[in-house]
């Protein structure tokens, strides 16, 4: 598992990327805490940067939407799902778990 932050560090409606072999953006959806793939699986953006609405964020770039809580667009352009990962909040810590990759068919 990685760190990703405290949880007093992600208010609610925010979001962190965590940097790594893959990028992950990790987001504070009404108190709930998702992790996904950071670059948008249309082209290359960071969804952190993205506008969050519930648990949906929309990429800055084409404005393409992605549920958080399995990682499958919403709408066009973005076709393709990204990967969402478990998190695990322990001792007020944010953590990704990254070792159990969760890829969206």
């Amino acid at each position: 598992m990685i760190t990703a932050c405290a949880v007093d560090d992600l208010p609610a409606g925010e979001s962190v990327r965590v940097s790594g072999d893959v990028a992950i953006a990790v987001f504070n959806a009404d108190g709930e805490f998702y992790a996904i793939d950071d670059t948008c699986s249309h082209q290359d953006a960071s969804l952190s940067e993205g506008w969050l609405e519930g648990c949906f964020v929309e990429c800055p770039l084409h404005a393409a939407s992605f549920d958080l809580r399995t990682g499958v667009p919403t709408c066009l352009p973005a076709k393709k799902p990204v990967r969402t990962y478990p998190v695990v909040v322990q001792d007020g810590v944010i953590y990704v778990d990254t070792r159990s990759r969760e890829a969206v068919a």
